[in-house]
């Protein structure tokens, strides 16, 4: 072969490889992750999502790409996130930070498979059955909401003659007709007083705090909310400043200074999320996949907190937790 046909052919080649590069990216599904919450302050739970997504042989920038969607604490901005993944053509959409996310997808798109996280998928509309859920939707239900009495029994239990137990929850959660539900029903049981103040911003979290001087609540419970979580160093730092003792939805707040949490462990159920998501990347369809019952919760209590409010947790009670933190 002679010298210049061989620089020619070696400049094709080397020329062609970018190409092939390119045709081969373009050809990697990619995942939309929607959620109402910011990236920072949800690491570990995307960190548990990649490991479910490997466990079906599914590897981020090998054979699957990522877009990352974040409404950063404002659900209004879901929709229009959603819509940018559909527009975008991805091969399934990861709906997680709550049901809002899970209602934008479905709102965006009837076709695309979307996996979602949520309480009560059949009220919500997401699936028609959880054995059989029949549409474009499957996912995890993780009880966050439905659990408010049983936080309530927990606070109580510490606080066994608070007259008076305030509960902030935000009105623009979809399932806040579950949580109401759940806590008066929980009230009943216990013959507790709640008073319920609600915010849905910054400024409302601010004001509810403010308000509690006047109410002199014994305790107060912070309901399950994406919302909330995005704003849980605000909350956990108030609820320090006015000595109030709390109980939370997740472990992330007892870890940043809550006094205790009772709820689903949700690094377990965004690695479900993962791998659902790889199963249906490798051709399983949503309307065959069971929505998966959360099946891990943890009890987490903050002595260090306690003996900062001056409260003796009684040895019934620490007994049940699966974590203490000193």
């Amino acid at each position: 072969m002679r010298r210049r046909e061989f620089i020619m052919l070696a400049g094709g080649a080397a020329a062609a490889w970018p190409l092939a590069a390119r045709a081969q990216q373009a050809a990697m599904p990619v995942v939309g992750f929607l959620s109402s919450r910011s990236s920072g302050e949800t690491a570990n739970l995307v960190g548990t999502f990649l490991r479910g997504l490997g466990e079906t042989g599914q590897v981020d920038g090998q054979n699957v790409a990522i877009e990352y969607r974040w409404a950063e604490g404002q659900p209004d901005r879901l929709p229009a996130l959603a819509a940018d993944l559909v527009r975008r053509r991805v091969a399934v959409i990861s709906a997680t930070g709550g049901p809002a996310s899970g209602l934008a997808a479905q709102q965006a798109t009837s076709t695309i498979p979307i996996v979602f996280i949520g309480s009560d998928p059949v009220r919500l509309g997401f699936v028609t059955n959880l054995n059989r859920p029949g549409g474009n939707m499957t996912g995890v239900n993780v009880f966050l909401q439905e659990m408010e009495g049983k936080r309530l029994g927990l606070l109580r239990e510490l606080l066994p003659n608070a007259p008076l137990i305030v509960a902030l929850l935000n009105p623009n959660d979809p399932d806040i007709d579950i949580q109401l539900r759940d806590l008066n029903e929980g009230a009943r049981i216990l013959g507790q007083q709640i008073h319920v103040l609600r915010a849905s911003s910054q400024r409302d979290i601010d004001s509810a705090f403010a308000s509690l001087s006047a109410l002199k609540p014994a305790g107060l419970l912070v309901g399950a909310n994406p919302f909330f979580n995005s704003r849980r160093e605000q909350i956990v730092t108030l609820a320090s400043h006015y000595r109030i003792p709390a109980i939370y939805e997740v472990r992330e707040f007892a870890v940043a200074g809550g006094l205790m949490s009772y709820g689903t462990s949700l690094p377990d159920a965004y690695r479900q999320v993962g791998i659902y998501t790889g199963r249906i990347l490798k051709g399983e369809k949503p309307a065959d996949l069971p929505v998966m019952q959360a099946t891990k919760f943890e009890f987490v209590i903050n002595l260090k907190v306690a003996k900062a409010l001056g409260l003796e947790v009684p040895g019934t009670l620490s007994a049940r937790a699966d974590e203490i933190i000193e």
